[in-house]
């Protein structure tokens, strides 16, 4: 059947990020929808932010389009151009290699919630905008270095 049930959807939290950056990630979770509706050409995750939780470091994709709904709260967009304020219904589109860094952030006093969604692709670099880092995505394994190569930790 295609509607997915949420109640059997796991919810993921915590975070792949380095030790040193992983607790910036306190209060976000997500569900992998698209993985629960058996989809491989594109991810598509609900994500839910507890006040002041961030959805990521900010960061862009070389290769991957994202794109994102907000459906609950009030959330701030926070990209290369400033702070946006967003509503449920408002939409935002992340072009593959546009080198805008950007993230979500709950700056309310209750949860917001956002379905996002992006392009899956073999390999993939991304870049993150306010520190010293990337990642390389290859084989289904994350390699978070400095920008230059260098170890992170």
């Amino acid at each position: 059947m295609p509607k997915i049930d949420l109640s059997q959807v796991p919810v993921r939290t915590g975070s792949s990020y380095p030790t040193k950056y992983a607790d910036q990630m306190a209060g976000r979770s997500r569900q992998g929808v698209g993985d629960a509706g058996g989809l491989t050409q594109f991810g598509a995750n609900l994500v839910r932010l507890a006040p002041g939780a961030l959805s990521s470091l900010r960061h862009w994709h070389e290769k991957q389009d994202e794109f994102l709904i907000v459906t609950e709260g009030a959330l701030t967009l926070i990209d290369d151009t400033g702070e946006t304020p967003l509503v449920p219904g408002d939409c935002c589109a992340f072009p593959a290699n546009d080198g805008n860094g950007h993230h979500i952030v709950n700056r309310s006093d209750r949860d917001g919630v956002f379905l996002v969604v992006g392009t899956r692709t073999e390999t993939e670099t991304g870049w993150y905008s306010d520190i010293d880092m990337k990642v390389e995505v290859a084989g289904g394994k994350m390699q978070f270095t400095r920008k230059d190569g260098s170890d992170v930790e």
